[in-house]
């Protein structure tokens, strides 16, 4: 049997392993573009879902029917201040970069929201929102009929919740709890949605029911709507009077 001397074993395993990762380097630089839109695509079908725009593609492949149906039905996008100002953010640029958005103090953020406009003129206000659940990042979409209290539709998602449990979020019953629920009291104070764990009363118009065994990713998914959809209290106030 040959044998090699360990100089060669080791710059002939030097070498290799430099092949290898400028190949799985090119691979990754390669795909990156397409692994890009594949998220942009996702986002934009997201919010659209929580409007009632869903489909198949037909003749094109998915990425350009929902971006053409983006571009069709979401007629406008901004970001709005704390204090309730309009700013020249790009709203689809931070919504990719929420998370970083959220690391900065309330007063500083830049809120991204979405004005769908439908076939007969129907207006709905869709706003992006991210927390944190048991196990990793949560995040979704909250569109919002044309009072500005009135939730149209959710769609929630997860990084690494428990399947079955945490993970059911992103289940169409859940979600589907949403519809119809309101943001702000009789007084017009907002309390947001809470997620109750043993079950909402039928009755209330603030509360959904938790998920059974996903208590710990219910309360995030609670203090997540808290959170990011306090930002956009004043801009609703001030949008609401006009």
């Amino acid at each position: 049997m040959r044998s090699f001397s360990n100089t060669y074993i080791f710059v002939f395993s030097l070498i290799m392993v430099t092949i290898v990762a400028v190949l799985l380097s090119f691979v990754s630089m390669s795909l990156k573009p397409r692994q890009q839109l594949n998220i942009e695509t996702e986002k934009k079908d997201n919010i659209l879902t929580t409007v009632g725009i869903t489909g198949e593609a037909t003749g094109v492949d998915k990425n350009t029917f929902i971006s053409d149906e983006f571009k069709k039905y979401i007629t406008d996008s901004y970001c709005v201040d704390f204090k309730g100002g309009k700013l020249d953010a790009d709203a689809f640029e931070v919504t990719l970069n929420l998370e970083e958005e959220l690391r900065k103090p309330k007063e500083d953020r830049n809120y991204p929201l979405f004005i769908y406009t439908g076939d007969d003129g129907t207006k709905r206000y869709v706003v992006p929102v991210r927390g944190r659940g048991l196990w990793g990042p949560i995040w979704g979409y909250i569109a919002l009929e044309s009072d500005l209290n009135t939730i149209a539709g959710a769609v929630f998602d997860h990084e690494g919740e428990t399947p079955g449990l945490g993970a059911q979020i992103a289940s169409v019953p859940f979600e589907k709890q949403f519809d119809g629920k309101t943001i702000f009291d009789q007084q017009g104070k907002f309390v947001s949605v809470e997620v109750v764990k043993g079950g909402a009363d039928p009755s209330d118009t603030h509360g959904v029911d938790a998920i059974s065994g996903g208590t710990i990713t219910s309360k995030g998914l609670q203090a997540m709507l808290m959170d990011c959809l306090g930002g956009y209290v004043a801009y609703f106030k001030e949008l609401a009077n006009n």
